[in-house]
C-alpha cells in the first residue's frame, strides 16, 4: 500500500503533467497558478487513498483525484472573493493578484475542467460518479450561501451550523472518498460507508479548527488566535456560549459583541468560553463525529491492515496543532 506522501506525489506530478490551456492567456495563468499553490491535497489523496484500500491502481483514480483537487481551488478562487482575502496559502489571491472578473471566469473554467477530468476516468460506473460529484457541488454551494446567510441571523441553532458545515466542507470528503472507492470496483455498501466516513470526519475537522481558532497557538495555527471572536462568526463555540449564557452574563456578552476593539472583545468572550466550558462541549461534539466516522469505516469489508493509512491520516488531522 502508498504512504501519503507517496500519494501526494502524484497528485502533484499530475497536476505538473497537466495543461489547462494557454490562450487567452489572461484566462489560464490564474488557474496554473492557482493549481500551483500546493498544500496538503487532502481530497485527491483521499480519492487515491480510498482505491488503494479497496485493492486497485491508484493510476485509474488519478484523473478523478485531480477533477476532485480542481473543483475545490475553483471553490477557493470564489470565496476569496466573497471574502474579500488578499491572500491564500501566504501568496496573493487570484483576484488580487489579476482582477474581479478574470477570477470569476477563471473560477468558472476551473469547474468545467474538473468535470472534463472526471470523465477520463477508466469505469463503467461513470454516470454514478457524475452523479455523485455534481451533488456534491451543489451541496457546496449550498452550504457557502447558508454560511453567508449567518451573518444576517440573529440566531443560529447547532443543528443549523452543523448543516452548514456538512454541506460546505464535510460532503466534499465524503465524496472524495466514495469516488475512489467506486472506481476501485467496491460495493454500494461499502462506497456509502466511505462517504460518511468522509463527512463525518469533515465535520469534526471543522469543529476542531473552530476551537483552534480560539484556543489554538497563533504560531502552530498560522493565523491571528481569535479571528473568528472579532468578525462575531457563528461557530459552533459561540452558538452554544450565546445558549448557555446565565441572564446575568448576557448583557456583557452582548456588549462584547458590539466591542470595536478586537483585543478587548476576543480577551472578554474568551473569559466567557472559559466560564461556561464551551471548549469542553466543542471537544465533546468533535469526539461524538470521530466515533461514528469510525463506526462507518469499521463496517466496510476490507481487512483492517488496509484501513490503518486511512485511520492514521484521520487521527493526524484532528492532532495537527494544539
Amino acid at each position: 500500500m502508498y504512504t501519503y506522501p507517496a500519494l501526494l506525489q502524484l497528485i502533484n506530478q499530475k497536476i505538473t503533467e497537466t495543461s489547462f490551456g494557454s490562450n487567452p492567456k489572461e484566462l489560464y495563468e490564474p488557474i496554473t497558478y492557482m493549481m500551483g499553490l500546493g498544500g496538503k491535497r487532502l481530497r485527491p489523496v483521499l480519492t487515491l487513498m480510498a482505491a488503494d484500500m479497496f485493492a486497485a491502481d491508484v493510476n485509474k483514480a488519478l484523473d478523478a483525484a485531480l477533477a476532485i483537487e480542481v473543483f475545490h481551488n475553483f471553490t477557493l478562487v470564489h470565496d476569496d472573493i466573497m471574502d474579500n482575502a488578499p491572500l491564500r496559502r501566504g501568496k496573493e489571491t487570484v483576484f488580487q493578484k489579476w482582477n474581479m472578473p478574470v477570477a470569476i471566469l477563471s473560477g468558472d473554467l476551473m469547474l468545467i475542467r474538473s468535470i472534463d477530468l472526471l470523465a477520463k476516468t477508466e469505469t463503467n460506473q461513470f454516470s454514478k460518479l457524475l452523479s455523485v460529484f455534481n451533488d456534491t457541488a451543489a451541496k457546496v454551494c449550498e452550504g457557502q450561501q447558508i454560511d453567508m446567510n449567518f451573518e444576517t441571523l440573529s440566531k443560529v441553532t447547532h443543528d443549523e451550523y452543523i448543516h452548514m458545515i456538512s454541506l460546505k466542507t464535510a460532503v466534499l470528503l465524503g465524496a472524495s472518498l466514495e469516488i475512489g472507492a467506486r472506481i476501485a470496483g467496491a460495493s454500494e455498501v461499502d462506497a456509502m460507508h466511505m462517504y460518511e466516513f468522509g463527512k463525518c470526519i469533515g465535520i469534526a475537522f471543522q469543529i476542531q479548527d473552530d476551537i483552534l481558532d480560539s484556543f489554538g497557538q497563533t504560531a502552530a495555527v498560522g493565523k491571528r488566535i481569535g479571528g473568528d471572536i472579532a468578525s462575531n462568526k457563528k461557530t459552533l463555540l459561540l452558538i452554544e456560549l450565546l445558549d448557555s449564557v446565565h441572564k446575568d452574563d448576557l448583557k456583557l456578552l452582548q456588549n462584547l459583541l458590539a466591542e470595536p476593539n478586537d483585543e478587548l472583545k476576543i480577551e472578554g468572550v474568551l473569559a466567557l468560553y472559559d466560564k461556561y466550558q464551551i471548549k469542553a462541549f466543542a471537544e465533546s461534539q468533535k469526539q461524538q463525529y470521530l466515533d461514528t466516522a469510525f463506526h462507518h469505516l469499521n463496517e466496510v469489508s476490507v481487512s483492517p491492515e488496509r484501513k490503518q493509512l486511512l485511520i492514521n491520516t484521520a487521527h493526524e488531522l484532528m492532532e495537527r496543532v494544539s
